[in-house]
């Protein structure tokens, strides 16, 4: 894990069948969430990564009892949160740490915790998280990068919250806050992504009320005790959708795994572009259709349930090898046509103008030194690679590291020439 690089032989016939771990994005809520009640809780299908051995160590500082059963499988005793302070030192780490806060609130009445990253106050990424913990009777202050928040009457109580925009983090953090808080809590405006439902699901389970799961709007009665339970994670559809596209890319690769109605708008999209398969009911998606027959489609990238930014780079390399021209318009983020130039270094044909992408079709990519600048970058200079005459090098493998369980091993299962090396640059 870690530093270093992807050396890759293109070309190769690929064949066999690729797994999908379980889902990142849901494991690191669903883990935060034990802080809530005491007791212990059993969490399987956790993806073996990084950023959950970095979670893990911010809930053992909090007082958690972390123990890993499996490869998969965590234990967490949970007998009572033994410090309040979340600290700039493990959240600085990861982004997603910032979700203590609602939990501990439930749990303690007060918490303390960074800023992640060390963020500019003025537009800071968790002010829709603060508006819906003062809507809850939170007292909240920053000072020296931290974030303070004291119960007043210490007692959380339910409110109407309207989001301004449909926030994962903000939604996953108020839901936490809002399952032991007095009266009814409305939510509207929420983010949909199957990761929210997720939780919503396991605090369900433990006892919590949660209705209108996956509707844009939440309505939370709060309850004085939950339940901890046994869980287990759904599938990590953005890996699923990387794999379909490898398995779209090369006959022979089928995926296990796959839950389409987490991927509605993505599967739509290849449709378009000529892709035809077949999904049984265990979950093993296998393509029918020839990549020399797909064509080039447009792709705006929305908010669950539209098509995710997370797989916008993936389905790029994809339409680097469709016939006629592509389109995609990033709307999400501001920064994140990063892998154009290094797929331009491989043969591409792809010009940008601020958020816009157009992708020329090309016959194949060529093998090329490469440098991944983010997670969803790096699976896309991969898939790239593989496909390249050659030998290539992606740089920079401590991102993709962060999202995609053991991939350079999966890949080999299935054919291809892929070892992990140091880096070159």
């Amino acid at each position: 894990m870690g530093v270093g690089a992807f050396k890759i032989r293109g070309n190769k016939k690929l064949s066999g069948i690729l797994e999908v771990e379980g889902s990142k994005n849901g494991s690191l809520p669903i883990f935060v969430a034990t802080l809530i009640e005491k007791g212990t809780y059993i969490l399987r299908n956790i993806p073996n990564l990084m950023d959950i051995r970095t979670l893990i160590k911010l809930l053992e500082s909090l007082g958690l009892e972390v123990e890993q059963l499996d490869k998969h499988s965590y234990k967490i005793v949970n007998n009572g949160i033994k410090n309040i302070e979340a600290s700039y030192e493990l959240v600085k780490k990861m982004r997603a740490s910032f979700l203590v806060m609602g939990p501990i609130l439930a749990h303690c009445g007060e918490a303390k915790v960074s800023l992640p990253g060390g963020c500019a106050i003025g537009a800071r990424p968790v002010d829709l998280h603060l508006k819906g913990f003062e809507a809850l009777g939170t007292e909240i202050t920053i000072e020296h990068g931290y974030v303070y928040g004291k119960v007043k009457d210490g007692k959380l109580k339910g409110d109407k919250i309207i989001l301004d925009f449909p926030s994962v983090g903000a939604t996953e953090n108020i839901i936490m806050a809002a399952v032991k808080a007095e009266g009814v809590t409305i939510i509207e405006n929420v983010a949909r992504e199957p990761e929210i439902d997720d939780l919503c699901h396991f605090l369900n389970k433990m006892g919590a009320k949660i209705e209108g799961i996956g509707e844009g709007k939440l309505t939370i009665t709060g309850v004085d005790k939950l339940y901890p339970c046994e869980y287990e994670i759904i599938p990590d559809r953005i890996v699923a959708g990387t794999f379909i596209i490898a398995a779209v890319m090369f006959e022979g690769v089928k995926v296990k795994g796959v839950r389409t109605e987490h991927l509605e708008s993505f599967l739509m999209k290849l449709q378009e572009m000529g892709v035809t398969y077949h999904i049984d009911e265990n979950g093993l998606f296998e393509v029918t259709s020839k990549l020399e027959d797909l064509k080039g489609v447009k792709v705006k990238t929305m908010p669950h349930p539209g098509f995710p930014t997370d797989l916008q780079s993936p389905i790029m390399t994809l339409m680097c090898l469709a016939k006629g021209s592509s389109e995609i318009t990033e709307t999400i983020f501001e920064n994140r046509f990063m892998h154009v130039p290094e797929l331009n270094r491989m043969g591409a044909e792809i010009t940008t103008e601020k958020n816009i992408a157009v992708i020329k079709g090309i016959d194949k990519f060529s093998s090329a030194q490469v440098m991944s600048s983010d997670l969803r970058a790096g699976a896309a200079l991969v898939l790239a690679a593989l496909k390249s005459e050659g030998e290539s090098t992606v740089n920079r493998i401590y991102h993709i590291d962060r999202g995609y369980e053991d991939l350079e091993i999966k890949l080999r299962n299935i054919g291809a020439d892929i070892e992990r090396v140091k880096e070159e640059i």
